[in-house]
């Protein structure tokens, strides 16, 4: 599973970041309630614009050049699909040259919102509920959940009875800190489940949901059910394993330790971890 980093650097903004899309491989945190802000939480606002400026600052003169470049045609082009060709631009430069995704993620969103798409906005959308998921600001976070909202909502008014894309919406209220009522996204991704039990992504987002809640018995479960209907699904067990270790069910976390090697003879490094763990347990 690659491991990805959105890096943001501050200059006059007082944030740095780093956001791992898949985090650790292997889980670190143990089994328990999940802490999660409260919508009271006070949360600075975050100014995009200021993000985006601070990090071409850290750019090489030719790379500044090349961005300001892009940024002026942005700003001439009157013809829609100009500006979408320019933000995809900008997109590609910011992942391939600069190697920082949430500038990516920003223009990759603005290209989607003008070519509205369900693919590119759902593709936007998935993007920044990934990063909202392993995100430790809670500013930072509550600004890519509402990006991500507001794409799955295009999304929706393109495609009303799209599942997947009310669960990501779902996702986006329980996880993003984006309403004073969390039930509220449980309650959309619920509605799903229960009319589709063999849809493994609301039950994954259930299982998320039940560890925000403390609920650790029913997110193994949950989790239990995705990891059999779907044996591939490396995230599902490597948070079972987790979860068995820190409830102290040892042989339980040796099975799905287990069964996460087999799925990850190609990382050595992260073999070697799990293998750590798997001995540690049986001392």
């Amino acid at each position: 599973m690659k491991k990805q980093q959105i890096i943001v650097v501050g200059g006059g903004v007082t944030l740095l970041c780093l956001i791992f899309f898949f985090g650790r491989t292997v889980p670190t945190q143990k089994a328990g309630p999940v802490a999660t802000a409260t919508h009271q939480d006070s949360t600075a606002a975050i100014d995009i614009q200021a993000i985006l400026s601070a990090s071409k600052q850290k750019l090489s003169v030719s790379q500044q050049e090349q961005i300001t470049r892009l940024e002026s045609s942005v700003v001439r082009g009157d013809v829609k699909e100009q500006q979408i060709k320019v933000f995809r631009q900008m997109a590609e430069f910011w992942r391939d040259s600069a190697h920082a995704l949430l500038p990516y993620a920003y223009y990759t969103a603005e290209a989607a919102k003008l070519e509205n798409s369900q693919k590119n906005l759902t593709f936007a959308a998935q993007f920044f509920l990934d990063g909202v998921r392993r995100q430790g600001d809670p500013s930072l976070r509550n600004w890519m959940a509402l990006q991500a909202k507001e794409l799955f909502e295009k999304g929706l008014e393109l495609d009303p009875n799209n599942d997947s894309l009310k669960i990501g919406l779902g996702s986006c209220y329980l996880f993003g800190n984006i309403s004073s009522n969390p039930m509220e996204g449980i309650l959309k991704i619920r509605e799903v489940a229960e009319r589709d039990s063999t849809n493994m992504y609301a039950q994954f987002m259930l299982a998320q949901g039940a560890l925000v809640s403390g609920q650790v018995d029913k997110a193994i479960e949950r989790l239990t059910r995705v990891a059999t209907y779907e044996p591939n699904n490396l995230e599902a067990v490597l948070m079972l394993a987790d979860i068995h270790e820190g409830k102290g069910n040892k042989a339980e976390a040796i099975h799905w330790y287990e069964a996460a090697k087999k799925k990850l003879l190609g990382r050595p490094e992260i073999v070697a971890d799990i293998e750590q763990r798997i001995k540690a347990l049986k001392q």
